[in-house]
């Protein structure tokens, strides 16, 4: 065989099997596990002061007025890990996402999340759309977090802060279109996008309770708390049976009434009721 015939074989091949190994990548990446995220509030009113979320729990307050700051604190809740399977759950104070006409939230929190039967925790920030930025900030159960989020203008300002530990993150970002339209204090069943831009609420991790205390917003020249009478308070339900096939929850998760204080609730894990027999 001439030297020069081989050497075209050879390249043929090595395209060949170049074409092949990206076909490889292309498929796996349309069939690989979404990666998880967090965004809107996607939900129905179901009374004047009630709304029914594919992956909210917790309280949010609107006003004709922009937000300039919100500030809560929780307690890190600890994972039940019962299998393998893969299962998230994020509690994060923020402004943004909730109006029907909502295209962005800023916010900062906590992730209690199951990787192949270990419990794992992380803090995190996001200005969505941008995906999340996980940070070094150590988290354990029990531990007491809390966080301010506050814009000015295009200007973001990130606070959290590990109250049990002492180790704080703060971080200025500047951001081109802020939402201010609302304020929220949320445990959230993280989405997961596909490559083709598909999103799904991912299953919940069982948390157990998150305690919320110390929640407070500011509009310009006011500060108040979840109660105040400044603004609308809606109480948001996490339920995972839904009508909604985008939604794999597969648990609900339900705030309680806000303590005396205007600004103190809990929202707890429960597991869906079997579909009636007959």
């Amino acid at each position: 065989m001439n030297v020069h015939f081989r050497r075209f074989v050879r390249r043929i091949a090595a395209i060949g099997l170049c074409i092949a190994a990206l076909a490889a990548v292309l498929a796996s990446a349309a069939t690989a596990a979404p990666q998880p995220g967090l965004g809107l509030e996607h939900g129905r009113l179901v009374r004047s002061d009630t709304e029914a979320s594919t992956n909210w729990a917790g309280y949010a307050v609107v006003h004709k007025k922009p937000f300039a700051s919100v500030t809560g604190r929780w307690v890190q809740p600890s994972a039940t890990c019962s299998d393998f399977s893969p299962t998230y759950s994020a509690f994060w104070v923020g402004l943004g996402g909730f109006a029907k006409r909502s295209f962005a939230v800023e916010q900062t929190g906590t992730l209690a999340n199951c990787e192949a039967g270990s419990p794992d925790y992380t803090a995190w920030y996001e200005l969505y759309p941008a995906p999340p930025v996980m940070l070094s900030l150590p988290v354990r159960p029990g531990d007491a977090l809390s966080a301010t989020v506050s814009v000015s203008k295009q200007t973001v300002v990130i606070r959290l802060k590990n109250v049990t530990t002492g180790k704080r993150f703060t971080k200025k970002l500047h951001m081109k279109r802020p939402d201010l339209g609302s304020a929220e204090w949320v445990a959230e069943a993280p989405s997961g996008c596909d490559f083709t831009g598909n999103c799904t609420t991912l299953p919940l991790t069982n948390f157990g309770t998150v305690d919320f205390t110390h929640s407070s917003a500011t509009i310009k020249g006011h500060k108040g708390r979840i109660s105040d009478p400044t603004w609308t308070a809606t109480t948001i339900e996490l339920h995972g049976d839904l009508a909604d096939q985008s939604s794999q929850a597969g648990a609900n998760a339900i705030p309680g009434a806000i303590g005396a204080d205007g600004g103190s609730f809990a929202v707890t894990w429960q597991q869906l009721a079997p579909p009636p027999t007959g």
